[in-house]
């Protein structure tokens, strides 16, 4: 999953499984389930799902963002919208670790659901299970797969500008450092690969991939596993000093809609990231995931979802830990 990825506004393309994963699962310290809402806040998932259309329909980018921020949220310390909060007393915030800083997006969405959901049932629904639905919700409308997600995250009341740093998979990791950062949330080799294909849509700066283009090993040359007249294509926008903030599509065959020609993509040599392909060359056992997924996009879809729920379930505040905050960029005052 990386960089400010860009989804499309409405696909009518449901060919989605939906997936009636329903059933509660234990996250450290109490349940997620589907239904948490449904007597306290009933109208909360509409909500949700309502607003992240508006907004995907007005930046079609949104929806990746949206589903990127949840993922780089569940990397440190659990998914507990410790990535929404600025900077502040004591805090100092996610937004300012490299992985985030000028490529994080939907903040301002996320500010929006709270708002009315707020107005709808103080006090009741985290900012933590909001970015879980908007991720879900931004799947769905660029044509990915369905879950039913659950619920029944807390807030956490601090961040971690150095797990930000050090948890999140970057574009130049290697494959072992990868897989490591996964294994330590939990994750395994399939969710790596199947999460990996959230990059079916979405944008990656110049500055995330120049390296495989121009000097990919120290040696001034080119990234031999990438498609030579792709990268001869990439280079004419992505020069070897400045454009860092050049956007390029991760999946330049389909970069609006959520499908499996990522992984046809990396079959062809033409991953954008060199975290992408890796997958495909560094690995047997991911290797032949990628051939699955590739072949087989319903598959996929299901993997995905699982995997999904799975990252959703890392090391939930519930019970009484934490807080549901009623500014989700702000922890509470006491």
């Amino acid at each position: 999953m990386a960089h400010s990825m860009g989804f499309i506004t409405v696909l009518s393309l449901l060919a989605i499984v939906p997936l009636c994963l329903s059933g509660k699962t234990y996250g450290g310290g109490g349940y997620l389930y589907p239904q948490f809402y449904d007597h306290s806040c009933p109208k909360a998932q509409e909500i949700v799902k309502h607003s992240v259309a508006k907004a995907v329909a007005e930046d079609p980018r949104m929806a990746a963002s949206l589903l990127r921020l949840h993922f780089h949220d569940c990397f440190v310390k659990g998914c507990d919208a410790s990535v929404l909060l600025d900077s502040s007393g004591t805090i100092i915030s996610e937004k300012r670790s490299n992985p985030n800083r000028d490529s994080a997006r939907g903040f301002e969405v996320i500010d929006e659901i709270k708002a009315a959901i707020e107005k709808e049932c103080p006090h009741t629904v985290s900012c933590a299970d909001i970015m879980a639905l908007a991720a879900r919700d931004s799947t769905v409308l660029t044509g990915g797969p369905n879950w039913d997600v659950p619920l029944g995250r807390r807030d956490s009341r601090d961040a971690s500008l150095s797990g930000s740093n050090n948890n999140i998979p970057a574009p130049n990791n290697t494959f072992q450092t990868i897989l490591t950062k996964f294994k330590l949330q939990g994750l395994d080799i399939v969710d790596l690969v199947a999460l990996s294909g959230s990059h079916t849509i979405g944008n990656a700066r110049c500055t995330s991939f120049r390296q495989r283009l121009y000097n990919q090993a120290g040696n001034g040359k080119p990234d031999y596993t990438f498609d030579q007249s792709y990268a001869a294509h990439l280079r004419t926008h992505c020069p070897k000093s400045g454009g860092d903030q050049n956007l390029f599509f991760l999946d330049f065959v389909s970069p609006v809609k959520f499908d499996n020609s990522y992984f046809k993509n990396l079959l062809a040599y033409k991953g954008l990231l060199s975290s992408d392909e890796v997958l495909f060359t560094k690995n047997a056992e991911s290797r032949e995931l990628v051939k699955t997924y590739a072949y087989n996009q319903e598959l996929f879809f299901q993997q995905f979802a699982k995997s999904m729920i799975k990252m959703g379930n890392i090391s939930p505040l519930t019970g009484y830990k934490g807080e549901i905050r009623k500014y989700c960029r702000k922890v509470n005052a006491y």
